[in-house]
This record gives C-alpha cells, sequence and structure tokens, in this order.
C-alpha cells in the first residue's frame, strides 16, 4: 500500500463519516450473532473466534477483540500502523456482537436455520458497503494481509486463501461450528459483499478500500 494511501487511515474524517462506520460496524455485528444463531457453521474468522471462545471460557466478543489485539501487534510488528478506525473495528465489533448475542435466539427448524444463516450473510454483504463507504479505513485483518503481501512480494489472494484457511483449521480444532453455513459463506460473501458495495456506491469512491472488518 502507498503511503499516502496509509496515511489516509489516520484521518479523522467528518461526524458522518464515522456515523456511517458505526451503522456499517453493528450491521456486521448484527450478521455474525445471525449466523452464530442458525447453528450451521460460520466463515472462517468467526469459527476461530467462537472456537477461541469455547477453549478459553470467554465471549465471543471478547474472543474476536482479543484476536484483533493480537492482529494488531503483529501488523506493528511488520510496520503495518493501524488507524483509528481499525481500532474502532476491532473493539465496537466484538463489543456489539456480545451485546446482541443474547438477544437473538437459536433458529428452530432446518428452513429457519438456512433462512437466518441466508439472511446473515446478506447483512453482512449490505454492512460491509456501509463501512467502505465511510472511507476511515481498513479492518486490522486487511491491513495484515496487505502487509504481508507487500512483504512477501505474494498476492493478496494467495495471501488471504492462507490466512483465512489457517484461521478456519484452527477455529475448527478448537470446536469453532464449520458445516454447511461455513460453505454458504465461501460462496456467498463474495457476492453479498458485491451487492452492498454497489448500493453504497464504493467503486464511484477514490482511496483505499476494505473487504473485511
Amino acid at each position: 500500500m502507498e503511503v499516502a494511501e496509509r496515511a489516509e487511515t489516520w484521518r479523522l474524517g467528518s461526524w458522518l463519516q464515522w456515523a456511517q462506520l458505526v451503522v456499517g460496524l453493528a450491521g456486521y455485528a448484527l450478521s455474525i450473532v445471525l449466523m452464530i444463531r442458525s447453528g450451521l457453521g460460520l466463515g472462517p474468522w468467526d469459527a476461530f473466534h467462537v472456537g477461541l471462545a469455547r477453549r478459553v471460557g470467554i465471549s465471543v466478543g471478547a474472543a474476536s477483540i482479543a484476536t484483533g489485539m493480537a492482529i494488531v501487534a503483529a501488523s506493528l510488528l511488520i510496520g503495518i500502523r493501524p488507524g483509528p478506525a481499525t481500532l474502532a473495528n476491532m473493539v465496537l465489533i466484538g463489543a456489539m456482537v456480545d451485546v446482541m448475542l443474547p438477544w437473538v435466539p437459536p433458529a428452530s427448524g432446518l428452513a429457519w436455520e438456512y433462512g437466518v444463516h441466508l439472511a446473515g450473510i446478506a447483512v453482512c454483504g449490505l454492512s460491509t458497503g456501509c463501512y467502505i463507504a465511510a472511507r476511515l479505513g481498513e479492518g486490522p485483518r486487511d491491513g495484515l494481509i496487505v502487509g504481508l503481501s507487500t512483504r512477501t512480494r505474494l498476492s493478496v489472494r494467495l495471501v488471504r486463501t492462507t490466512v483465512e484457511l489457517s484461521a478456519l483449521l484452527l477455529g475448527w480444532a478448537m470446536g469453532g461450528p464449520v458445516g454447511v453455513g461455513t460453505l454458504l459463506f465461501a460462496f456467498g460473501i463474495g457476492p453479498a459483499m458485491q451487492w452492498g458495495m454497489r448500493i453504497f456506491r464504493v467503486q464511484d469512491q477514490p482511496g483505499p478500500a476494505s473487504d473485511e472488518p
């Protein structure tokens, strides 16, 4: 990532941008809760967070925040400085997952399970477009992936695939929920994100964009 682009992640932005970021992160947290409550399995990072929470005995949100802190620390070691939006992303999603989770009951019945999970994927895509459009910087995982890609000279696609497969395997090993919902997420999140980014016209805006918190 160019220096000018990285520096842009440190700009404070307007209150409207921050309001949009918070709304997007809240929607992202809701999407995680919906997919957890579907009981069908989660994407790589969420499976890792749930597995870590079960293994260590902490909340899912706390596991998400702890993982984000570790990723930010690793990013600093390779020279990637987190911006204010990166830190907000790291803390707010985990905190909001913990707030929302008790209020959303588990899905009952196969039709509801699939319906809730697919709704979660759709909300995830829409929320991703919302928070990216705020133009306040990427999430901690994206920053790490970009940094690793830059320093190893490997493609972002290869680095991201390797990192996410590693997160998925570790999550599964710790008892994280991996199942048909994991496949639904793998094949559905791309189109959902493209839909969300089109709604918020992310392609029409200059500057860096992120595709995951």
